[in-house]
């Protein structure tokens, strides 16, 4: 069988070629090695053991699972079943439905989702940030910060129930203008109408993808990848002139300038000290005034520029023009979609702003900065700081909505704050405590760290910082101040722990509160995307050795049986003990010995 790595970037480098149609996919389905890579990369995931509508999980996984579903892929037999429906609440206080499909399905879509994505991946827009390997919303933001400079009015798009609203018929039609291969379309067709089961209820689904499943990202930015073509061609007619014109009032001032200094350099050696004085004043007088305006007209006629990026089904917009174009983009954008993608932009979210004010995007309060101030160069003169450069922001209310939904914050009657304790966290060991508060700071830090005022999260790491005091006040029936001195290590709040090498110490974290434009990861992300091209794990070598690691028995047929959670294991039966001591969450067993481990015959 072809190595998957070798298929894909085959894929990968034909899709270069925007007019290349792709046939014969489906039969890559029927290549074990995609499937054990699949298996690979969905174990560690924490939803790997969720049950979909059957009782069916990643646990007990074998080769002879594998080769029973490709024997239903090839008689065309398979056929995936509902999703099991529930639901998330969502910030605004409304719940977003997720779909679970059964652990099989996710392995099918898996599968296809790497041959669609090697096929996709090298075609979509730069200006899409949503799902896609080494992109995440700091990607996008960054782009925003970078290229939307001079921006005067923002247009924040939203799409009005995107996910469920996915017309299938037009979706399928693009697939089709890329993939000649009805065996793996009708596949496609069965994810797409598999529907749900909420409550022991099936509902057939007609449109949409569901939310939840391996694939649906991907189709999503194949379905909207239609509109960032249409918005680059837009952008493309809407642009004109090469730069702004010079502003005539800077310019009367610069020749000003320019002319008292040839002046002055002509006749400085025949005046007196109080003469220099005065036209030192007067040149320093002009400087000042120039700077007061700008060089370009930003209000030319001849001058219009238009800039977009797009996060999943949220996309903002920056217009250099009038409020009228804008409204008038708003409206083309609205017709495009209704019409052409039967989706409907969302009145209330999507949103005109100008921007001197503050646009949100991905959580993110964005403004076109407007700063006279000046600063001293290296050479003794001023300039402006900046001026019209795109700025980001922490919004104030997220952090304390944060806080709120942590239960780590009171607020009272007269709207002042109060640290309060966490009863949830009190049944944790004091590191779990300790390391649950680090996380939660570093997490919020670490995704807004983009921001110009990313020193405003000091205020919430402190009030985190009282909250987990009060937390282990609660727990030991004490008082903060002797919870101070208990814990109290170098100056610093820490915890004193244990380990196999000898004794540690966690301290509270420090971590500066600064803005930090690096992106070193992706896990910013709602959902990691990623083509990994790699070889075999240690995973797939051990399900393949035909090995049982608890009897030890050779040449036999391997079943994987999953835990979730090691710390979860007790460690009174010997198979727990074994995992524990291998700091596994796996073990590959012989059918008998995993079969026995389930009826508790094992021990």
């Amino acid at each position: 069988m072809r190595n998957p790595k070798v298929v894909l970037s085959s894929l990968t480098s034909k899709a270069q070629d925007g007019t290349y149609v792709f046939e014969r996919l489906y039969r890559n389905l029927y290549n074990t090695e995609f499937y054990l890579e699949a298996y690979a990369k969905l174990y560690p995931n924490k939803g790997s053991n969720t049950k979909g509508i059957d009782k069916d999980t990643i646990d007990g996984m074998s080769l002879e699972r594998i080769e029973r579903l490709i024997e239903k892929l090839k008689e065309q037999s398979y056929q995936p079943k509902p999703s099991r429906r529930i639901y998330i609440p969502k910030k605004n206080g409304k719940s977003r439905p997720l779909g679970i499909p059964t652990f099989e399905d996710k392995l099918v879509q898996e599968v296809v989702r790497r041959i669609l994505e090697s096929i996709y991946e090298p075609q979509f827009s730069n200006h899409s940030h949503g799902f896609r390997p080494n992109r995440s919303c700091h990607t996008a933001l960054k782009e925003i910060r970078n290229t939307f400079t001079g921006t005067r009015w923002f247009i924040e798009g939203d799409i009005k129930g995107f996910f469920d609203n996915i017309d299938h018929h037009i979706l399928i039609e693009l697939l089709r203008k890329r993939i000649r291969d009805e065996k793996l379309i009708n596949l496609i067709w069965k994810f797409l109408r598999a529907g749900y089961v909420e409550e022991w209820v099936f509902h057939k689904t007609y449109s949409g993808t569901p939310q939840g499943g391996i694939i649906s990202p991907l189709l999503s930015n194949i379905y909207l990848h239609e509109l960032d073509k249409y918005i680059e061609k837009f952008a493309l007619d809407y642009n004109r002139g090469e730069k702004r014109t010079h502003n005539i009032v800077y310019l009367n001032l610069a020749s000003k300038i320019n002319y008292r200094k040839s002046k002055n350099k002509r006749d400085w050696e025949r005046l007196t000290k109080e003469e220099k004085a005065v036209r030192l004043f007067e040149l320093k007088a002009l400087y000042k005034e120039l700077q007061s305006h700008d060089s370009k007209d930003l209000f030319d006629p001849n001058y219009r520029r238009m800039k977009y990026v797009r996060y999943a089904d949220d996309f903002i917009i920056g217009v250099i023009g009038s409020k009228k174009e804008a409204e008038e983009i708003k409206k083309d954008l609205t017709d495009y979609l209704a019409d052409k993608l039967k989706l409907e932009l969302s009145a209330e979210k999507t949103l005109i702003t100008h921007s001197e004010k503050n646009a949100r995007f991905l959580g993110y309060d964005i403004r076109v900065a407007r700063d006279w101030h000046r600063m001293k160069m290296p050479n003794g003169t001023k300039k402006r700081k900046f001026n019209y450069q795109t700025k980001l922001f922490v919004p104030h209310e997220k952090y304390i909505k944060k806080l709120i939904d942590l239960g780590a914050l009171k607020i009272g009657n007269t709207n002042g704050w109060k640290p309060v304790h966490r009863p949830y966290l009190v049944h944790l060991d004091d590191l779990e405590i300790l390391r649950t508060y680090n996380a939660e700071i570093e997490g919020l830090y670490n995704y807004y760290r983009l921001a110009s005022n990313a020193h405003v999260l000091q205020s919430f790491r402190q009030t985190m910082k009282y909250s987990m005091i009060k937390t282990y006040a609660s727990k030991y029936k004490s008082t903060v101040s002797k919870i101070i001195r208990k814990f109290s290590i170098n100056g610093k709040f820490g915890i004193r722990y244990k380990t196999k090498d000898g004794p540690r110490i966690a301290y509270f974290t420090e971590q500066r509160m600064e803005k930090n434009l690096e992106i070193n990861k992706q896990s910013v992300d709602i959902i990691e995307n990623t083509i990994i091209y790699g070889g075999r794990t240690s995973l797939i070598e051990r399900l393949l050795a035909e090995k049982c690691e608890w009897c030890g028995v050779e040449n036999t047929p391997l079943e994987m049986h999953h835990v979730n959670k090691l710390k979860n294991l007790e460690g009174k039966k010997r198979w727990e003990q074994f995992m524990l001591a291998r700091k596994r969450k796996t073990i590959a067993m012989c059918v008998k010995c995993h079969h026995d481990l389930h009826n508790g015959k094992l021990d």
